[in-house]
């Protein structure tokens, strides 16, 4: 697999893109489970118009993987052809404070990333290891060799909120499911959904926060970055200001429905979680 994820770096785009297509149908018609987690989930958004192009655009997002992480990086970042809301960083840069970088999983969200690590260094992200093992040393050289990575436990945390102190940029993916203690109940699109508190807390460092994606464009033409300023300061407890993120979040899904997620299961309630023993979320 290692090799052939490998081979895949040398493909030209369209032609990831357009196998990517496929790997997503297939993957909707052979998994009666991510079929009915991905419908589901653009039902309750109210986005299921949208469905049979967010079928593909999946597909996409993975099978573009080994181009973004293997190739050289003023190659990946060449391939970002649209930029907009540049000006919002450059204002945020001038202050001398920190930035913290919202990322969704909406569009082609690796390669935002790397533009910004590229353009505006030291970039500090969050890092998860991968499930299939055998990806882990492929990420760690796609992404490692561009930005500094953080792992995704309490010595992750304290390398974020030391390089926000210094000035300096962090990003995160503020729409994955936490672990038990590490989020609180909040809606998502209407329903309540485990989420991560740990955008809110690294918001108190007095950091401008900015939610960013890149649209994938059509025919493997490249990338639209795109950067967005929050549409109101987090106000409220902890609990309020995950909620108001996950409005933010909301927000930017709706100007590039075909484009987010859908399949990932939102809802999910974490191990000893309330809910969790039937698999529910909180009423």
């Amino acid at each position: 697999m290692s090799l052939l994820f490998r081979l895949c770096a040398y493909l030209p785009l369209p032609l990831l893109h357009n196998l990517g297509a496929l790997i997503g149908w297939l993957t909707w018609v052979l998994s009666p489970t991510y079929r009915r987690t991905f419908a589901s989930n653009m039902a309750l958004a109210g986005l299921s118009a949208y469905q049979r192009a967010a079928v593909a655009e999946a597909g996409k997002g993975l099978l573009e993987l080994p181009k973004l992480w293997l190739r050289p990086q003023a190659e990946v970042v060449g391939r970002v052809v649209k930029v907009s809301g540049w000006e919002l960083l450059e204002a945020a840069y001038a202050t001398g404070r920190g930035i913290l970088f919202l990322t969704p999983h909406l569009g082609c969200f690796e390669i935002t990333a790397q533009y910004v690590a590229a353009r505006k260094p030291p970039l500090t992200v969050m890092f998860r290891p991968p499930k299939q093992a055998w990806l882990e040393p492929l990420m760690r050289q796609g992404r490692g060799s561009n930005f500094h990575l953080a792992a995704a436990d309490m010595s992750g945390v304290r390398r974020l909120l030391k390089a926000l102190k210094q000035g300096e940029a962090v990003g995160m993916l503020p729409d994955q499911v936490p672990s038990k203690g590490e989020g609180v109940w909040a809606p998502f699109f209407g329903r309540p959904a485990y989420t991560v508190t740990l955008a809110a807390r690294l918001a108190e460092t007095g950091a401008t926060v900015i939610l960013t994606y890149a649209e994938r464009l059509p025919y493997g033409a490249g990338y639209h970055l795109r950067f967005f300023p929050l549409s109101q300061a987090l106000t409220g407890d902890l609990a309020a200001r995950a909620g108001q993120i996950n409005a933010e979040i909301e927000r930017v899904i709706r100007l590039c429905p075909a484009q987010y997620l859908w399949g990932y299961n939102r809802y999910k309630a974490p191990p000893g979680t309330q809910g969790h023993d039937k698999g529910l979320t909180p009423p």
